[in-house]
């Protein structure tokens, strides 16, 4: 008992160790997960921090993802365009909901709006060096109005969109449609760094937005 005891008082000394030399000033810790990325068997830590910095939506938040190499952390990648701001969410303020690792994919879920809600789930994997974006799936719209949802694969660059309409008369028929787009290269560090990327699909004109 007393042995695992201190194992687990080394192994926690030496993440808190990792993470006051990464951590940004003043900063606060959010959320932190734990997974194998990159394939090797063995966990990385993710982490995404409160910065003391002022954005145009408040306060910008830093994703760290760190890589243990010899018993050593070091840092894998980190960014600031992966995470929305503070006050991206709108009236719903905070638009950070949650991130967890699947089969080896980081998934970071947004959400805000009002009574228009909207909503977003990007899918990162370790690829060429980088985390890029290979999957996004988003809902919007408003209860009597419309609901609209998307699923991109950029790895295939296969995109379904479907909008269940309900006020028929001020949005006109349901739609669905399925597109291929292919060439779109996002990643951590480009994820949100310019404004939003707009995709109009061919057959029905709606606009999808990443």
């Amino acid at each position: 008992m007393k042995i695992t005891f201190c194992l687990f008082t080394l192994i926690f000394s030496t993440f808190c160790f990792a993470q006051k030399e990464f951590q940004p000033k003043g900063s606060t810790i959010i959320e932190t997960v734990d997974g194998d990325l990159d394939g090797d068997k063995i966990p990385e830590k993710v982490i995404i921090y409160n910065t003391v910095d002022e954005g145009e939506l408040g306060k910008i938040r830093e994703i760290q993802i760190l890589k243990k190499t010899n018993g050593k952390w070091t840092m894998l990648e980190k960014s600031r365009n992966a995470v929305l701001e503070s006050n991206g969410g709108g009236m719903m303020g905070d638009p950070y909901q949650n991130m967890q690792i699947k089969k080896g994919i980081l998934e970071i879920t947004q959400a805000g709006g009002s009574s228009w809600k909207w909503g977003y789930t990007d899918k990162y994997r370790f690829q060429n060096g980088h985390f890029e974006l290979i999957g996004y799936s988003s809902e919007s719209g408003r209860p009597g109005d419309y609901w609209a949802s998307t699923d991109f694969n950029l790895s295939t660059g296969q995109l379904t969109y479907e909008k269940e309409v309900e006020n028929v008369s001020e949005y006109g028929q349901s739609k669905k449609e399925t597109f291929t787009k292919k060439g779109l290269k996002i990643n951590l560090q480009n994820r949100n760094q310019d404004k939003q990327r707009k995709i109009t699909l061919p057959k029905t004109k709606e606009d999808v937005y990443l």
